[in-house]
């Protein structure tokens, strides 16, 4: 029977998932992974087996403490096209005005070009996608049918160039005119 770890694995991964946000995959090193969790590199293998082992569950972290945070608090069931504003809306406000950027669009232009991307950037692009959808289907029987479709992937993009933008340091007030923009023509279409 192994040894019961002895850390806050809550913390470890929130830990590791902002090295991975700020440095990427690649170039988070293992020493600003110690320095970040608070484990010294054979706590980190023996824990998680590896790096990859780490991101994969700092990944997973950040999905669920970040992502479906996220969207339950701004998007709930049942918060239509209101909601989803409110969601874009919030992006413009990350915890102490930092600039880290999104983990999953980060990572995938990290992973990207290849035949397949990472399985935690699929899952979350898709989770997204059908928020999108599902809250569009509950104003209009627009997301019912293949406009529907081509909505919620537009609004996908939109989303994630919205963090691309973020990170990239543009004017805060010029996005959040894009997003009101954005929203009240899709209103009119409902």
């Amino acid at each position: 029977m192994g040894r019961a770890r002895e850390f806050d694995e809550e913390a470890v991964l929130k830990g590791a998932m902002h090295i991975f946000r700020k440095h990427g995959y690649q170039g988070a090193s293992i020493r600003d992974l110690e320095e970040a969790t608070g484990l010294k590199g054979g706590s980190i293998y023996h824990a998680f087996g590896d790096k990859a082992g780490l991101f994969d569950a700092a990944f997973g972290h950040y999905n669920r403490a970040v992502l479906e945070g996220r969207i339950e608090r701004f998007a709930p069931p049942g918060s239509g096209v209101q909601g989803l504003r409110e969601l874009f809306l919030s992006l413009l406000h990350e915890p102490d005005n930092g600039s880290l950027g999104c983990l999953i669009t980060n990572m995938a232009v990290e992973f990207g070009g290849g035949v397949t991307s990472h399985p935690r950037v699929e899952a979350a692009l898709d989770l997204l996608r059908t928020t999108f959808r599902s809250r569009l289907t509950e104003q209009s029987t627009l997301a019912r049918d293949a406009d529907g479709a081509r909505t919620a992937i537009r609004l996908l993009a939109f989303y994630q160039g919205l963090l691309v933008l973020i990170r990239g340091g543009e004017d805060k007030a010029g996005l959040q005119q894009a997003i009101e923009e954005e929203f009240n023509q899709l209103e009119t279409l409902l």
